[in-house]
């Protein structure tokens, strides 16, 4: 396995070519690189920048960012903003392609799009007018989602605030992202991929993973194979995004510390909570992220503290290593609370406004990925909630999804008829569906337009498990 043999890298911090009238504007290319996710291993990438992750970009509230976006791959891309507040044409539609060259077949099936299709690159306008949170931006191509961002389409976006600034959280080298994705590479140093067409002109896998989806046994962090990270006994925060494919991950740390509690969740997907939570496990899906502190001064220096994955067996229960090492200054603490407390939603009792199944049929048939019985068709809007409004959405899920909603936010109310969990609480934007039903209220607060839902295993979405919402 060779487990925590190398250091945990963090992606760099992209740097504004301009920060003129206020707007600070990024170029990034999507470009073919090389990475290393496991040791002495060149694999061949496809990346922002050419690395995996893409270089993270940091925004402030109410500070319009503008990215460029460069396609020198040779394949059409699409850039998501994965929990931004943005317009539908610059949400990253599955269809609003950016083409390497100008393709009269895409550009007839882009006309079913918001945007329809760029040639070469395309401007991304984020006005960054929300709170606080971890974001991600990776690739929405429709059909060909899951083998792209396989390939290494995806980064951090993340967005401060000054209510985040007045808080005494952990900063600088104890302000980490974490970005565990699983991947599985042979012995040639190349990704595997399940493609059901070796030419990967059409879209699918084989009917080993159509069910499952894309799972390894390799786990990375920032694009490594189990590294290690060397923190001092001290305050830490760490922002864990799960960019697998379909790999669902329940994280605990082994040791706990003495008394239990090892995190203490701030945030959730799109912002911090009202007051922080504590617990010694959780389970994270595809798209989620969960925003946590962990004091390692509850550890004795030279202590090695392994995050494990609990849900999984052999190579894949192992995510990465913390070395103690040492006592050090800290000013950062644990503050008593966070933000403000959003308001109740308008009911949570009787009908649901809209009904939402995700069914993918039983493993060993390459049946259809179906929402409400229906695969994705463009031309088809399958919810037209109002801007402004808040409504009850159930979801059902056979057997389970990871669910993500673009142009809406949510808060969980019921899990099974049950109250939502401890971790459950904040703003969301993707949820975990096992077998059995969802109550959520869900908040129509940014744009007027067309978006999409999906599930976010990545193989089920390209499937057609995803349906278009227009808000009116």
């Amino acid at each position: 396995m060779g487990a925590f043999t190398r250091p945990l890298p963090v992606p760099a911090v992209l740097r504004p070519t301009s920060t003129e009238g206020g707007v600070d504007r990024y170029e990034i290319r999507q470009t073919v690189g090389s990475q290393e996710f496991l040791p002495d291993t060149p694999t061949e990438i496809w990346g922002y920048d050419g690395t995996f992750p893409g270089p993270t970009i940091e925004a402030r509230r109410g500070r319009p960012v503008v990215v460029t976006h460069r396609n020198e791959l040779s394949v059409p891309t699409v850039v998501h903003l994965h929990g931004g507040v943005v317009p539908p044409e610059m949400d990253g539609y599955p269809v609003d392609y950016l083409a390497p060259a100008a393709d009269p077949a895409l550009a007839a099936h882009a006309r079913h799009g918001v945007a329809g299709m760029a040639v070469g690159s395309r401007d991304y306008t984020y006005a960054n007018d929300q709170a606080a949170a971890t974001l991600w931006y990776h690739d929405h191509r429709m059909e060909f989602t899951g083998p792209q961002v396989y390939m290494g389409l995806a980064g951090f976006y993340l967005v401060r605030d000054d209510v985040e600034d007045t808080l005494p959280l952990p900063g600088g080298e104890r302000d980490i992202p974490l970005m565990i994705a699983d991947r599985q590479v042979d012995e040639d140093g190349s990704l595997f991929y399940p493609w059901a067409d070796p030419t990967r002109r059409t879209p699918g896998v084989t009917v080993e993973y159509h069910h499952s989806g894309m799972l390894a046994s390799t786990i990375t962090v920032n694009g490594v194979a189990w590294p290690f990270l060397e923190v001092d006994a001290a305050l830490y925060r760490l922002r864990l995004l799960n960019a697998a494919n379909a790999h669902v991950c329940q994280l605990e740390l082994d040791p706990p510390p003495p008394g239990g509690n090892g995190f203490v969740q701030i945030g959730s997907d799109v912002g911090l909570l009202p007051t922080p939570v504590a617990y010694d496990t959780f389970v994270i899906s595809p798209g989620e992220r969960y925003d946590v502190l962990v004091d390692f001064s509850r550890y004795r220096p030279g202590a090695r503290v392994v995050l494990r994955n609990s849900i999984s067996e052999g190579d894949a229960g192992y995510v990465m290593r913390f070395d103690v090492t040492r006592r050090a200054a800290d000013d950062a603490h644990i503050p008593a609370a966070l933000t403000a407390a959003p308001p109740p939603p308008p009911r949570t009792e009787g009908s649901a406004d809209r009904r939402f199944s995700f069914f993918i049929g039983p493993e060993g048939v390459r049946g259809p990925a179906m929402t409400n019985g229906q695969t994705f068709d463009p031309t088809r809007i399958d919810a037209t909630p109002v801007l402004g409004s808040t409504e009850i959405w159930d979801f059902t899920a056979d057997p389970i999804h990871p669910v993500h909603l673009h142009g809406a936010h949510f808060r969980i109310l019921e899990r099974n008829g049950r109250p939502p969990q401890p971790h459950d609480g904040g703003w969301k934007d993707t949820v975990f569906v096992p077998t059995g039903a969802m109550r959520l209220a869900v908040t129509f607060t940014g744009h007027r337009g067309r978006y999409v839902f999906h599930c976010h295993n990545l193989e089920h979405e390209d499937a057609g498990m995803m349906a278009n919402l227009e808000i009116q």
